[in-house]
C-alpha cells in the first residue's frame, strides 16, 4: 500500500508567493527561462534554471551552474522568500483550467515505494536527464519541484480534502499568465493529517506517475545513494522521501499529443495518400480544421488539406494494452512504415506538439514550411494509462499531455530535515 508522509514544507510568504512560482524547468528552454524570469528576482527559475543568472552559452550542465542554483538558493531562505513551515504537514494544490479545478494532496512519496513498484511508472526515462536532475537535488539537499502522481480515487480522502477546501481560505490562490488557476491551502489539523497517512496506507494500492518520470527517478535514487552512504541509516530521515502532488484518477484528464514530420520521404501527397489506404479509411475533409473524435481515428493536414483517417481492425490488437494504443497504431503503420521513422526518441525528422497548442499549431508548422505533414491523436485515457502501469509495460514516447504544468515553488521538501 502506499505510503504518502506529511512533511515540513518550505514555503514563500504569501505576498511573493505569485512572483515566486513559476513552470517546471523541462518545459522551456534556457533563452525562455531567462526571459520568464526577466525583472522578477523572486522566480525560483534562479534556482531550477540558474543559468539564466550566467553569461549566455554557459553549458547547463556545468558545474558552475549547480553552484548557482545552491548560492541561489541560499540567498531565498536568507532573505525570507522561503520559509519552512515548524511542523510536518499536508497541503492541498488545485488547478484550474477551462473551467474545470481538479484537486492534489501534496505529500512525500517514498523511495522504498518507486524501488519496490507500489510507485507505477509508464514511460521510459533517459539517463543524461536523470543524472542532471540527481545532481539538482543533491547539491540543494532539497526536491525544488514536484512530481504529478494519480491514484485511484478514494471517497474518504476526496471528502477531507473537500471539507478542507470549504472550510479555509487559500494559503496561496492566482491566476498565472498562461490563464491557469493554482489555488493551494495548508492542513494543519493533527487529526486530519493522521487520518489522511491512514487512508493512503489501507484504500491506495498503487500509486502512478502521470507527469515527471525523470525527476522522479532522480529523487528517488538520491535517496537510495543517501542511505547507502549513512552508517546510521534509520530509514526516518528525510531523504527517504520525496515531493508529490497526489491527484484521484476521476479528475484527470489527457490532452492529445500530436506529431509534425519535416519532410515525406520522397512522397508525394498523392503517394502518400495511397499508400495510407492500405491501413486506413481516408477521407478528405477540406481546408477546416479536423479533430478526431474518437479513439483509433487520426486526423492528418497535408498540402492545405485536413483528412480523417479512420484505422481498419488489422491494425490494432484490443487484447494487448500497447498494442491498442493510436500511437502503437500511427507509429507502425505510417512513421515506420512510409517514412522510415524508427526510433522516436532519436529521429530528428519528427517532433511533438501538445494539445495544450491547439491544431491550428499543426497546421501552422506546415503551412509555413517548416513541417511537411502532421498528424493529430485522440487522446489516451487514464484507464489506458493505468492499464499499462499496472501490466508493467511501457509506453511509446510521447503519448501523454498533461495540463496545467504543476507550478515549481508553492512547497519544497528539504532531504536534511
Amino acid at each position: 500500500m502506499a505510503i504518502i508522509k506529511p512533511f515540513k514544507g518550505l514555503r514563500p510568504p504569501k505576498d511573493i508567493a505569485t512572483e515566486l512560482a513559476c513552470l517546471p524547468y523541462d518545459v522551456m528552454n534556457t533563452e525562455e527561462a531567462r526571459e520568464m524570469a526577466k525583472g522578477n528576482e523572486h522566480s525560483l527559475l534562479h534556482v531550477t534554471r540558474s543559468e539564466i543568472d550566467l553569461p549566455v552559452g554557459t553549458d547547463v550542465h556545468s558545474q558552475e551552474v549547480y553552484d548557482k542554483a545552491v548560492e541561489n538558493f541560499k540567498k531565498f531562505q536568507e532573505k525570507g522568500w522561503l520559509k519552512q513551515d515548524e511542523k510536518p504537514k499536508y497541503y492541498i494544490y488545485a488547478q484550474t483550467m477551462n473551467g474545470k479545478t481538479q484537486y492534489g494532496l501534496v505529500g512525500a512519496a517514498s523511495v522504498d515505494d518507486y524501488l519496490n513498484g507500489v510507485i507505477k511508472k509508464h514511460e521510459l526515462t533517459r539517463p543524461d536527464k536523470e543524472k542532471d536532475r540527481m545532481v539538482h537535488v543533491k547539491v540543494n539537499d532539497a526536491n525544488m519541484e514536484p512530481v504529478f502522481f494519480t491514484y485511484p480515487a478514494v471517497d474518504e480522502i476526496d471528502a477531507i480534502v473537500k471539507n478542507t477546501v470549504e472550510s479555509k481560505d487559500p494559503e496561496y490562490d492566482f491566476t498565472a499568465n498562461d490563464g491557469f488557476g493554482h489555488h493551494f491551502w495548508v492542513i494543519e489539523d493533527d487529526a486530519t493529517i493522521s487520518k489522511l497517512e491512514e487512508l493512503f496506507k489501507t484504500k491506495v494500492p498503487y500509486t502512478y506517475v502521470a507527469d515527471g518520470h525523470h525527476r522522479t527517478a532522480a529523487a528517488a535514487l538520491v535517496g537510495k545513494e543517501k542511505r547507502e552512504n549513512n552508517p546510521n541509516h534509520t530509514g526516518d530521515e528525510s531523504y527517504n522521501y520525496f515531493l508529490a502532488v497526489h491527484f484521484p484518477d476521476d479528475q484527470l484528464q489527457i490532452i492529445d499529443y500530436n506529431r509534425v514530420i519535416k519532410d515525406l520521404n520522397g512522397m508525394s501527397p498523392e503517394d502518400l495518400l495511397e499508400k495510407l489506404q492500405n491501413d486506413f479509411n481516408v477521407k478528405e475533409k477540406g481546408k477546416d480544421i479536423y479533430k478526431p473524435a474518437k479513439l483509433h481515428e487520426f486526423s492528418m493536414y497535408v498540402d492545405g488539406k485536413w483528412y480523417q483517417l479512420e484505422a481498419k481492425n488489422h491494425t490494432y490488437d484490443d487484447n494487448d494494452p500497447i498494442g491498442v494504443l493510436d500511437v502503437t497504431i500511427l507509429s507502425k503503420h505510417v512513421l515506420s512504415k512510409h517514412f522510415d521513422i524508427e526510433d522516436l526518441r532519436r529521429s530528428t525528422r519528427i517532433e511533438f506538439v501538445g494539445g495544450i497548442r491547439g491544431l491550428g499549431e499543426l497546421k501552422r508548422r506546415v503551412d509555413s514550411g517548416e513541417m511537411a505533414v502532421a498528424f493529430a491523436l485522440y487522446p489516451v485515457s487514464m484507464q489506458q494509462l493505468i492499464d499499462i502501469a499496472d501490466s508493467g509495460e511501457i509506453m511509446p514516447p510521447k503519448t501523454t499531455w498533461f495540463e496545467p504544468k504543476l507550478r515549481s515553488g508553492l512547497v519544497i521538501h528539504k532531504l536534511d530535515d
